[in-house]
């Protein structure tokens, strides 16, 4: 098993890119709700605290026995988790005098210790946090300050224990990464050594162990995390592995053909379903988003039973879970508010009677694509922009019906190939277009029309977690409008959509 990193999640929207910055370390690390520790093994180098939106003076906030890592294994507490270990051994925690949020400057730093090796005087630092550390506990030594905060930082007397107030993940840290690579390579003494040849050695090989000489059937989307995860269990168990791709009528235009013809060339033993019908028909005159969902999660297992029972033996079922998909449905306190429904977590029905293999529920998006690049997927398919699960089913607002599918294909298609026409595709995390329940008043020839708008987003983003609307030439989106509302028929208005997640998803359902 690889050395690693244990991360204490207190529910700090930012745990998450802790987790990719010390991927991007090459060491591997897991996050572990701090009510859920999981047995210490000798392959765990060191811990860190996350953040929390909670104060360490409000009743029930997160709390944990500290006393178990520290003197034993190297410890970074991280905002709140510092402010909890300073208040449990004696320190005082206030509440802050001035807001403590955004950009500040370290103007002391004490170079001597293993932490801040080599970050330069004055480094920016991104705090955000409503309490501080006012008195440290005996034995505990300020080991970097703002102007504002005396204790940005401390460590623990003959310890490799430290605490800092700001956060090193955020890429306002300018030397954050430089600051968590000395806590995680120079005092943890790991080894860096998690590269994605090595995860696809080791993966292959617990999947042969796995699933020995079984069959596994799987679902493709036509997306990177299921083409990778395909890939990683094809080279286990070859053909042994039966894929099952769904034209469940809400794909892009011809992206059914044209994805089932990567996959042939890539020797993966592939199944084209059309269902169409069974999708729209189970659609019909359901509006609310997560019924939607439902009712397209219910017609895939059910043409997937019916594929699994078609192949004999067939005692597993493969997907392309991936490490926040796992990690959203387990939060610290419970699961956490459904703000959509995961398509690929939380099991099978008891009648399918298959068990799961999920090759990458240990990546994130990123580490995906390193992973299928390695494998030397196509980078069409590596590349590719997310896509929902749903499908167009959630960017058609209201009823679905096949020509609202057959008009919002058209616009997307439009609007995807401009962006890959002008070379702006891989500027864009994310993009679609979304068909809106409303019509407008328009002027073609002479003649008042009253006809659909479409909405077109795209954003960037690392992860999906945060996201910011793409500053597109205002050229290229007065081109793409004009081939819109010029071809396609029953659309007379094209709008951009310039909202941030948060607080606006990604997608509009």
């Amino acid at each position: 098993m690889a050395e690693q990193i244990l991360i204490l999640d207190f529910g700090s929207q930012y745990t998450q890119l802790i987790a990719r910055r010390v991927r991007e370390l090459n060491v591997y690390c897991e996050i572990h709700p701090f009510n859920k520790i999981p047995e210490i093994t000798p392959e765990i180098k060191g811990v860190i605290f996350s953040g929390s939106p909670c104060s360490v003076k409000d009743e029930g906030s997160p709390d944990l026995d500290i006393d178990q890592f520290r003197g034993k294994l190297p410890l970074l507490a991280v905002c709140y988790g510092a402010q909890l270990m300073a208040q449990k051994y004696g320190g005082a925690v206030t509440p802050s005098e001035i807001r403590e949020y955004g950009r500040a400057n370290l103007n002391y730093i004490d170079t001597h210790v293993n932490l801040f090796k080599e970050i330069t005087h004055g480094s920016q630092v991104w705090m955000s946090h409503g309490d501080t550390i006012k008195d440290l506990p005996k034995g505990f030594d300020v080991i970097a300050s703002t102007p504002s905060v005396k204790v940005a930082a401390y460590k623990v007397q003959g310890e490799e224990t430290y605490g800092i107030q700001f956060h090193p993940e955020v890429t306002h840290s300018l030397e954050g990464k430089n600051l968590l690579r000395n806590f995680v390579v120079q005092t943890c003494g790991c080894s860096q050594d998690w590269t994605s040849d090595v995860f696809i050695d080791i993966s292959i090989e617990e999947l042969k162990n796995k699933i020995g000489d079984d069959k596994v059937v799987m679902g493709l989307s036509g997306g990177v995390d299921s083409s990778v995860a395909a890939t990683l269990i094809h080279r286990a168990i070859g053909d042994n592995l039966t894929c099952v791709f769904v034209d469940n009528g809400l794909l892009r235009k011809d992206e059914f053909q044209e994805v089932l013809d990567s996959y042939q060339h890539m020797g993966l033993n592939v199944i084209g379903v059309d269902a169409k019908q069974k999708f729209y028909d189970a659609l019909a005159g359901l509006s609310d988003p997560e019924e939607k969902r439902k009712a397209i999660g219910r017609a895939f297992i059910e043409v997937f039973d019916d594929e699994a029972h078609k192949l004999e033996g067939v005692k597993w079922l493969g997907q392309g879970t991936i490490y926040p998909d796992v990690i959203e449905s387990v939060s610290v306190n419970g699961p956490s508010a459904t703000i959509k429904s995961h398509h690929n977590v939380g099991g099978l029905p008891d009648f399918m009677k298959l068990k799961v293999v999920e090759p990458l529920n240990t990546l994130f998006k990123d580490g995906v694509r390193e992973v299928g690049r390695a494998l030397e997927i196509p980078e069409n398919i590596v590349g590719r922009h997310p896509f929902p699960g749903p499908g167009l089913a959630i960017r058609i607002l209201g009823d679905i019906t096949p020509e609202k599918v057959r008009t919002l294909q058209e616009v997307d298609h439009i609007f995807i190939q401009g962006l890959k026409d002008h070379g702006l595709y891989d500027q864009v995390w994310q993009a679609g277009a979304i068909l809106l329940p409303i019509s407008s008043v328009g002027v073609m020839g002479d003649e008042r029309t009253y006809e659909k708008v479409v909405a077109l987003r795209a954003v960037a983003s690392v992860d999906g977690m945060t996201a910011d609307w793409v500053h597109l030439p205002y050229e290229f989106l007065g081109k793409i409008s004009n081939d819109i509302i010029n071809k396609v028929k029953g659309v007379n208005r094209v709008v951009y959509d310039i909202s941030s997640k948060p607080p606006a998803t990604i997608e509009w359902e």
